[in-house]
């Protein structure tokens, strides 16, 4: 729930601070682990009655399709996702000089000025319909994405669609194993003192004039507590959060507005329904991924044939008539009649529910990064775009912000024109 650090130790880890400045491949790289081998498959988005895209084997034929069907809503929309991130990465430069922001409209200010800002307040479809991509589009594929990635409609906000379309363009990494081994890693990297216990409570002290914190916790041998100069606060400060309270601060540390969006994870074993698809001939069927679009009768957001997260050089995917693993994505857990709906037959369904990204409609405000003087909160970037890059990022921001305001190097904090700044320091 927490990550807390003394002063004496702080002091002393300004190298290590600055290793999270590194991309992600960068981290894969120093850790010794290896990206996961990718393996080939087709996508298709589903209406419910019919598949409205197919992809196929033939890189140009795809091409054609999208342009038969949605003119050049295509072009626009890369060029649209490319222009978003190309200022995004100004981060990375931004970062590896030091500089730190104090808030989330103050990072996204200095990245793409108000435009970014704004881009928290509109909708992704909105946005995309002033460039002049076709509401059909939207429609059938800007809404496929979002369902499969966020579990929510295209009025989600521009910023974090804009994520989620950049993500579903490939290129995207995996570790061999499972992501978790970067965060094992890391943990492992930077040789950190980790107390295997549940968070429950800061109180707010004082010593010598300065904050000191006392975070209290329980674990399988009982309560504990410590005290420190400076917390990072890591769990979300959402309405929902059980048996996490803030003692002695003034004014109050409340809980910030919006939900979390709820999602079912049900990994069936068993072998695909593709009559349900319009494929009576199971031995025909070509997908390994289906995305749909937002059509009230269906009951599921997406789905697609999993592979290990080791894999060999000899293996390869179920034939479609089969016995295979998959996963399917959706906001209720599947009946007995939706899961015969999909599958002929299956072996075993293991279903996983919880709480994934923030519910984007519920809220227009973003959460404060300071919570108080040493006192930070991490995990409110999700209300900007949720994905595994903008935690790090965040993570990276908030490690140097800590770092810049202990030793009052305010010239790093929440600077303007920082492009020409660092420009200028090369």
């Amino acid at each position: 729930a927490t990550v807390t650090v003394n002063k004496q130790q702080y002091e002393s880890r300004g190298a290590s601070i600055h290793a999270l400045s590194l991309h992600m491949q960068d981290f894969v790289k120093i850790l010794g682990l290896k990206h996961r081998r990718e393996v080939a498959g087709k996508s298709a988005i589903f209406s419910g009655e019919n598949f409205v895209l197919e992809e196929t084997d033939w890189y140009l034929l795809n091409l054609f399709r999208l342009w038969w069907h949605y003119g050049i809503s295509f072009l626009r929309l890369q060029m649209w996702v490319e222009e978003v991130m190309e200022k995004f990465m100004r981060i990375y430069k931004y970062q590896a000089h030091g500089y730190a922001f104090s808030s989330l409209e103050e990072l996204l200010r200095s990245l793409g000025g108000d435009a970014f800002v704004n881009m928290t307040q509109r909708s992704v479809a909105e946005s995309l319909l002033e460039v002049g991509v076709t509401q059909r589009f939207v429609d059938d594929v800007i809404a496929a994405v979002l369902r499969s990635s966020y579990g929510q409609s295209v009025l989600v906000p521009a910023f974090a669609g804009a994520m989620s379309l950049a993500g579903a363009q490939g290129s995207t990494w995996a570790v061999e194993g499972g992501n978790k081994l970067v965060c094992s890693g890391l943990l492992k990297l930077t040789k950190a003192n980790v107390i295997p216990a549940r968070v429950t409570g800061i109180s707010l002290h004082s010593s010598e004039g300065k904050a000191l914190y006392q975070v209290r916790y329980e674990s399988s041998e009982g309560q504990g507590s410590a005290f420190y100069d400076m917390v990072v606060v890591t769990t979300p400060l959402h309405p929902s959060r059980t048996n996490f309270t803030f003692e002695n601060f003034e004014p109050p540390i409340a809980d910030f507005p919006g939900a979390f969006q709820p999602s079912v994870t049900s990994v069936v074993h068993g072998y695909l329904n593709s009559s349900y698809f319009g494929f009576p001939d199971p031995k025909l069927f070509p997908f390994t991924s289906i995305l749909t679009t937002d059509t009230p009768d269906l009951f599921f957001n997406a789905m697609d044939n999993i592979c290990p997260v080791n894999i060999s050089a000899a293996f390869r995917r179920k034939q479609p008539q089969e016995a295979a693993v998959w996963r399917v994505l959706s906001q209720q857990p599947l009946d007995k009649q939706q899961l015969k709906t999909l599958f002929r037959s299956y072996y075993s369904v293991q279903v996983t529910e919880w709480q994934t990204y923030p519910r984007y409609d519920a809220t227009k405000s973003l959460p404060p990064i300071v919570l108080h003087e040493n006192l930070f909160y991490l995990s409110g970037v999700e209300w900007v775009a949720s994905s595994m890059e903008m935690i790090a990022v965040a993570a990276k921001n908030v490690a140097l912000l800590a770092y810049n305001r202990w030793h009052q190097d305010l010239e790093k904090i929440d600077q303007k024109d920082l492009m020409h700044k660092v420009k200028t320091e090369l």
